[in-house]
């Protein structure tokens, strides 16, 4: 109990736990619309939104040059996503193609960036594999307030988002504005990404956001009771890692996605042989 009395780890599990609910929001539907991977193509982007804060800062002369890593991560992240969406939904180029590219030139662009602004390659690596035991509290409330407006969209308009994410046809002819929904659910996971940064990095946050997605889908086949599921495994393995790292020196990202993907397994497997204990007493 008295490590409950620790502000940092009052830190890490706030910030953990509003991740761990928060992301698989999302994630429920971009497994629905088979994109699974565009939160890696935009967590790409968002590396070179971060590098870009940190060269604001350094011109503008901040004392802490990572003051703009934040609002540069949501500025790049926002706007690569409804670069993809537009190309997708105009279908210039393959969706899959477009991510590629993002993935890659976020990449360089953030190693060329962040070296301008007189740091190091090292300084990206909290964001590239999370850095959690480095959160302020600004930083958990502002993660608190964007996780609140993506559960609150992300609950608030599921019928319709499911709707175009299922069958966008049917959506189209039911008069929902399907380019608009599109678009925001591609923005919804941009602002995911950047808050999830700091707990998992942007090269594991793809994960926290369809692992959890990926049990639930093992225990229902029902979309409402795959986002509650999702959301409830996601708080789960969070809070789990984070729990772990407290008492063994170990990465809390990459614990948690190692966790999710050993939970994912074991269900999976528990799915597996009841499927062919019922199909022997059936036949």
């Amino acid at each position: 109990m008295s490590l409950l009395a620790d502000p940092l780890v009052q830190r890490m599990l706030v910030a953990g736990l509003v991740v761990g609910i928060a992301a698989p929001i999302v994630g429920t539907y971009l497994v629905q619309r088979r994109m699974a991977l565009l939160g890696d193509g935009i967590g790409h982007v968002a590396l070179a939104g971060v590098a870009a804060g940190w060269l604001a800062g350094s011109i503008a002369g901040l004392a802490q040059r990572d003051a703009l890593a934040l609002p540069g991560a949501i500025i790049f992240a926002v706007a690569g996503a409804a670069i993809i969406e537009r190309m997708r939904a105009r279908g210039t180029a393959a969706a899959d193609v477009v991510m590629a590219i993002l993935f890659y030139g976020g990449i360089a662009l953030g190693v060329l960036l962040i070296g301008a602004s007189g740091g190091t390659s090292t300084n990206l690596l909290g964001y590239l594999f999370g850095s959690i035991s480095t959160v302020s509290w600004q930083d958990v409330w502002v993660s608190v307030i964007l996780a609140g407006v993506i559960i609150a969209i992300g609950i608030g308009l599921r019928r319709a988002l499911f709707a175009v994410t299922h069958d966008q046809e049917f959506a189209s002819a039911s008069g929902l504005p399907v380019n608009v929904l599109n678009m925001l659910v591609a923005v919804l996971a941009a602002v995911t990404i950047t808050v999830a940064m700091r707990v998992v990095g942007v090269l594991l946050v793809s994960a926290l956001m369809i692992v959890p997605v990926a049990i639930a889908q093992l225990l229902t086949h029902s979309f409402n009771r795959t986002m509650f599921f999702a959301m409830g495994i996601g708080a789960v393995l969070t809070v789990t890692g984070i729990a772990i790292t407290l008492y063994v020196n170990l990465q809390p990202g990459a614990l948690i996605v190692v966790i999710g993907v050993v939970t994912y397994a074991v269900v999976a497997t528990a799915a597996s042989i009841r499927r062919k204990q019922r199909a022997r007493i059936a036949a």
